[in-house]
Formats: C-alpha cells, structure tokens, sequence
C-alpha cells in the first residue's frame, strides 16, 4: 500500500506546503518561465562542447571545491574592481540564496521580502527553517527608500530579499532603496540582480554598492542573459567575510567539474552571449507597445518579461492560449498574466494569439 505524504514524520512546518513549479507542456510557444529562448550560437556551443569533453577525462576526481577559476572569471565579468575572493557560485542563483539562508537564517530567524516577489523566497526561507514575513509595495508595485526602510525597521529581519528588477512585475528598484534598507538593519541584505543585464545600459548596478558594505550581497545567474538555464548556474558578489560564511554551509564540491567548465567556456565568448539580450529587449519593448494597443496594461519591465494587468478572467485568457499553442503564466496576481519576451517569431505568435482574444 502506498503511504502519503501525512503518513512521514516531516516537518511540523512543511505541512501543507507545496513545491515551486510552473506548468510544463510541449506547446509549440513556451514563454511561461521567463528563459531564454534563443538557442546558444554555434560557435559558442562548440567551445562548451570542447571544454567538457577535455575535462570529462578527469572526472574520477573531485573538482576544484574553491572553483577558483570560475570565481575569477566572474570577477572579470563583473568588473567593478571586484577581486575573486568575492565571489560565489552555485547550482543556480536558488542554491546561492539557499546558501544564505543556511547560513544567516534558519529556526528563530526571518527573512523579509516584499510583495509580490519572487515565490521562491518564501518556500527557501522556509525550506531552511526560517520565518518568511512580507512588507508591501507602492503604486504600479514600486518602492520609495521610505517606505521600505521602515517597514524593514519595524519588522527587524535577519535577511531582507531586494529582487532587482522585480520578479514576477518587472518593476526597477533604485539604489537609493538599497541603502536605505542597509542603513535600517543590522541584518543581512541581499540584492537578487538575476535580470540585470536586461535593465538599461546607464543604469547602475548595486555592485557600486558593496564597498564598505560587508552585510551587502549581490547575486546574478547564467540562467537569463547567458542562455544557461538548463546548466545551473547562479553567482554573487560580497565581502570576502560574507563568502567564508557561505563556505561554512556549502555541501562538498558543490560545483561538478563539467558545470564549472561550461560555464567558463561561456563566459570567454560574453559579449556573444549578451548580444541576444539586444534582440530580446526590442520584443519585450515591441510586446509592451502592442500590449497597450491592445488595450491591455503591462507594467513598466526591466526584465526579459513582462507583467500585463487589465485581465478579467487570466484563467481563461491562459487556457485559450494555451489551446492556441502558447504557455505563459498566471502568477496569482489578480487580473493579470506574465508572459516572456522569446524571438521574433515566438513573440509574434503569442501577440497574434491574444489579439485573436479581444481584450
């Protein structure tokens, strides 16, 4: 007789819970998780090719557990003077945060976000033990320094959770907000850049940020920009303190030795790989006008997605797509549905589709 999931002896504070998943079907249009859907270039897949398979002859030993030259690929990447002893990856920017969490969270702590956000957070928060608390956005589910400063005051957080641009609203948050929430807590304070590459060029980074800020984190990840969902790889930059706290949590060699050859193949051929973001930037950007001619209210986005309000039934708009072909996402918010910005032509089928709806 097979047992459920009540019969364990699980956790007092996982029950009840359910896992993060987002719909998966092979319709021709996919642009429900906010990937990629640009193909990797030729010559860029040949290279990841070459290095996996020189390192695939050594893979009866143990990788690199300091991952060393990755870590200072990152730093070149990021530049912003950061050094490698800075930096650190994992198994997607999720098992980075995790990280974090197991090691300045965990029973009798919170960790604090604001609403809507990424519905990771919460099920990491409370995978590791701790409490997961939610502070509450402006207009349009913008944040001013203010607002954010004292309700992280009031809550007194151990981790607050900056997602930069906004996940799932695409929403900008400005620097100043940063400091603001740093200045207001003792605690840590982590900025989850996972979308930035696809902000614009002129605007700063919360990298320019961690000088003299050692409880300051900035994570990205492979994952968008890259093309690299299906590789696992997410970063961030800190205080070297901040890293060797991470190192205290960290399962051994954490980092396989193909994943961490993939990835530097990857990041020699950047400014091949970030090229694409150009591309999806003009669709998000053509997808937002065409949103609004369509009588539609998507919201300001910074990201590879976009947030698109004035839904009356997101249910049924979803499954008529759906029927059309083309999966995007209904993330709970009322009235509204996420849809990703993919190549020209995934872009166009999804825009035909819903007009064929009527708004």
């Amino acid at each position: 007789m097979t047992a459920s999931l009540g019969d364990l002896p699980l956790r007092d504070d996982l029950r009840g819970m359910t896992p993060y998943g987002a719909p998966q079907a092979p319709l021709p249009v996919a642009l429900n998780v906010n990937e990629n859907t640009h193909p990797i270039p030729d010559d860029v897949a040949s290279g990841i090719i070459d290095a996996i398979s020189l390192i695939i002859r050594d893979v009866n030993r143990y990788p690199d557990r300091e991952f060393t030259a990755l870590r200072e690929a990152f730093a070149k990447y990021l530049g912003h003077g950061l050094s490698s002893d800075q930096i650190w990856a994992a198994n997607g920017s999720n098992e980075v945060l995790q990280h974090i969490m197991q090691a300045f969270g965990g029973p009798g702590r919170t960790v604090y976000g604001f609403g809507p956000t990424y519905s990771m957070y919460g099920l990491l928060a409370r995978g590791t033990g701790a409490t997961w608390a939610v502070g509450e956005r402006g207009a349009n589910y913008t944040l001013t320094a203010e607002s954010a400063a004292a309700q992280v005051r009031e809550a007194e957080p151990d981790i607050v959770l900056l997602c930069s641009p906004n996940n799932p609203t695409g929403t900008p948050l400005s620097l100043d907000v940063v400091e603001a929430v740093y200045d207001a807590t003792d605690g840590i304070v982590v900025v989850d850049e996972a979308y930035w590459e696809f902000a614009p060029h002129d605007q700063p980074s919360a990298l320019t940020l961690l000088e003299g800020r050692p409880r300051l984190a900035v994570s990205r990840t492979m994952s968008k920009a890259f093309a690299f969902a299906g590789a696992r790889v997410g970063y961030l930059a800190a205080d070297p303190a901040f890293i060797d706290a991470l190192r205290l949590v960290r399962l051994p060699y954490h980092l396989s030795a193909i994943t961490q050859a993939a990835a530097l193949a990857a990041l020699e051929h950047a400014d091949e790989m970030l090229a694409m973001v150009d591309e999806i930037v003009v669709q998000r950007d053509r997808m937002f006008a065409t949103l609004e001619a369509l009588g539609y209210e998507p919201s300001p986005s910074w990201t590879n997605f976009i947030l698109f309000g004035g839904v009356d039934d997101p249910e049924a708009t979803w499954q008529a797509l759906y029927d059309q072909g083309v999966l995007i996402r209904n993330v709970g918010i009322p009235g509204t549905l996420r849809v990703s910005a993919g190549t020209e032509e995934e872009t166009t089928a999804f825009l035909d589709a819903l007009a064929s709806l009527g708004a």
